[in-house]
């Protein structure tokens, strides 16, 4: 037997050879665990935009395109053959659906909705596909001109014949817009998309009737608001990713069910060689950029079962990231470290280096397993230790041992070159009467000294919430002198500490800073604005695109409306 060739139980399904871990490689053109796409009824609707601008060239090229001509103009003789009192009032009171004064409220309305749940990539890809339709269809109306059949009574308002019938598609854009932005995906959306169907079906048949649009102008305006608007929101905020809900939450959270939860299992399962048989998120409270999970991993012959701690990133968490540092920057200049990530995958391979640093010197901090890619440059999931039976800090019983080595955990962090950043209660647990350190995403290597000093003045508030200030400044002592306190409370106030910490000490109406700076030798604060020119110009770079912004929303406000 050749000793090159892989044995039977390092073929995995489909003859795909398996790692000496068991870890599967994804082949080529093969998808990802989930991949990017929008659907099939989204590539029907790409297929007919394509056909609507077939017939629009046709019309453009050809007046004389008679076979679409003469057929639009043979059923609307048809349908005014039709017409009796009663049945022409019913018509002009359905097309009351097509004017502003009924497009405008559901527009608002969705908006307002949109802003009180503070669902803002909603309301953003909502407002852009609503008015990139209307721009393409108010120019298409100038260049595809249809003419009119002179036997044929107009009933109602008409601004001439086009292609497409833009009032058509502002409606369908709007109500199939309102469907995907407010409706929660399921049973709910599928009868939303079904009766926008019913309505529009029976708005273009009262246009027909009343003579005052040509059936394939109403076709072309139906597949243009329906293309909009579903591609737009399966593209940019699927389902998968934003989830509609209005339960309380963060939108940094994802949604970990269905099809997220079918691709983690398989990432998992493919790159880690690990048999994932629960998700469960935890801590959700606490972290607000990104997803963390609790993963229940499936015993083996060498191991019983146990669990792991993951943290779900997307695109969102990266822009969020991005919009954080650039106003932090704007307001302070130099509070952190304001250099933004480019994607995800610098995102999470930023997290992986610096839990390994960290636990390859020692500090306790979780164990890494490393990430796995769900979707390619959207969406990784760095996976780690776990710490079985540890609860957050602030639940805990804080002893000397607990205050011991949160100080200690400070002091070998400045003698490594190293500044964690997030010192708040979330990120600290205690497993088994000994201090675990948690979420090193922010952690800086060779920080300033600045930084470094409010690191300390955070362990100590946190760990004299639930212990005292004496206490805690007396271990300090021991560990650092009293000149180096001193700086730690002189650089610390406000928004140099954690959002968390700060609710947390006004909470229980203690004044944490005021009484260490009492213990502490005297000290001026320390200034924590830091001006520069690559701040103003931010600033300005800023104020200029809003200012911008703001003149093409007013400049374009009737297009939109």
């Amino acid at each position: 037997m050749d000793d090159t060739s892989p044995d039977a139980a390092s073929i995995g399904e489909g003859g795909t050879h398996l790692g000496r871990s068991g870890s599967r490689r994804r082949p080529s053109g093969e998808p990802p665990p989930l991949p990017h796409q929008i659907g099939g009824t989204g590539r029907f609707w790409l297929l007919m935009v394509g056909v609507v601008a077939v017939i629009m060239v046709a019309i453009a090229a050809f007046q004389q395109a008679r076979v679409i001509v003469s057929l639009d103009a043979a059923i609307l003789r048809w349908l005014a053959g039709l017409r009796t009192h009663w049945l022409t009032n019913i018509m002009l009171a359905v097309n009351l659906l097509t004017t502003r004064w009924v497009i405008r409220p559901l527009r608002w309305g969705t908006i307002v909705v949109l802003v009180a749940f503070r669902r803002w990539r909603h309301l953003l890809v909502f407002v852009v596909c609503i008015a990139a339709l209307e721009a393409f269809t108010y120019e298409a109306a100038l260049l595809f001109v249809l003419p009119r059949p002179g036997d044929v009574t107009i009933l109602a308002g008409w601004n001439g014949f086009a292609q497409p019938a833009r009032p058509v598609a502002s409606l369908a854009v709007t109500i199939l817009g309102m469907a995907y932005a407010l409706v929660p995906h399921g049973r709910g959306r599928d009868a939303a998309k079904l009766a926008a169907g019913i309505v529009l079906f029976v708005v273009c048949v009262a246009r027909m009737y009343l003579g005052v649009d040509w059936p394939s102008a109403l076709a072309a305006g139906v597949t243009l608001g329906f293309a909009f608007g579903l591609i737009s929101f399966r593209w940019f905020v699927p389902n998968d990713v934003f989830p509609v809900s209005y339960g309380r939450g963060k939108a940094a959270h994802l949604d970990v069910t269905g099809a997220r939860g079918d691709a983690i299992v398989r990432a998992v399962r493919d790159q880690l060689a690990m048999e994932v048989t629960e998700i469960k998120p935890v801590g959700l409270e606490g972290s607000g950029g990104s997803t963390p999970l609790r993963l229940t991993v499936a015993a083996t012959e060498d191991e019983p079962q146990r669990y792991l701690f993951a943290k779900l990133y997307a695109q969102s968490h990266v822009r969020a990231d991005r919009w954080y540092k650039l106003g932090r920057t704007i307001l302070y200049g130099a509070l952190e470290d304001e250099t933004p990530f480019k994607s995800v995958r610098r995102f999470v391979e930023y997290e992986d280096y610096t839990l390994r640093l960290m636990y390859d010197a020692g500090l306790p901090a979780p164990e890494p397993f490393g990430f796995v890619e769900i979707t390619p440059e959207r969406e990784y999931m760095i996976v780690m230790q776990f710490f079985d039976h540890a609860v957050e800090i602030s639940d805990a019983d804080v002893d000397d041992t607990v205050i011991d080595e949160g100080l200690d955990l400070v002091r070998r962090m400045w003698d490594l070159g190293l500044a964690h950043r997030d010192v708040k209660p979330a990120n600290l647990m205690v497993q088994a009467g000994h201090l675990r350190l948690i979420d090193v995403f922010f952690v800086q290597v060779r920080p300033s000294p600045w930084r470094q000093a409010v690191d300390l003045a955070n362990m100590m508030m946190v760990l004299a919430l639930a212990t005292d200030a004496p206490r805690v400044y007396e271990h300090a002592l021991q560990r650092f002198s009293p000149d180096e306190i001193a700086e730690a409370f002189a650089a610390t106030r406000g928004v140099a500490s954690p959002t968390q910490l700060r609710s947390m000490m006004k909470s229980q109406g203690r004044d944490l800073l005021a009484e260490f700076r009492a213990l502490a030798p005297a000290r001026e604060p320390i200034k924590i604005q830091r001006w520069s020119v690559r701040r103003i110009a931010l600033t300005v770079w800023v104020l200029l695109g809003v200012l911008l912004a703001v003149t093409f929303v007013a400049g374009n406000w009737a297009v939109f409306t």
